[in-house]
């Protein structure tokens, strides 16, 4: 597992990916962005090659394909290599009383 920030990495089996995930396209910088942050714009990407997947019915990305590898980057944590592979992306959540769940603010 690989974790940065609120970001967590998880491989996983291909054959336990669901069919039918829209691919998500690439930033203006040619990245795929796995999560952005809401206060500062910094991202958590993938600046090489791969897949991001994402759920079906949430359009938040799920999956993340790296055939050769790949290196996540943000501005304030340091970058993490990570294997090729498949993976599962998990962001974390926080409780706010009297409301929904929201995203960890990175």
């Amino acid at each position: 597992m690989f974790r940065q920030g609120d970001i967590l990495i998880m491989p996983v089996d291909g054959e336990s990916v669901p069919e039918q995930l829209q691919a998500a396209s690439r930033d203006a910088r040619g990245r795929l962005v796995l999560a952005l942050g809401e206060a500062t714009g910094h991202a958590h990407a993938i600046p090489g090659p791969g897949t991001l997947l994402l759920g079906r019915d949430s359009g938040v990305p799920e999956f993340l394909h790296l055939p050769e590898g790949g290196r996540l980057v943000h501005e304030e944590h340091a970058a993490i290599s990570l294997p090729k592979g498949w993976f599962r992306v998990v962001r974390q959540w926080e409780y706010v009383p009297g409301s929904y769940r929201r995203y960890v603010a990175d």
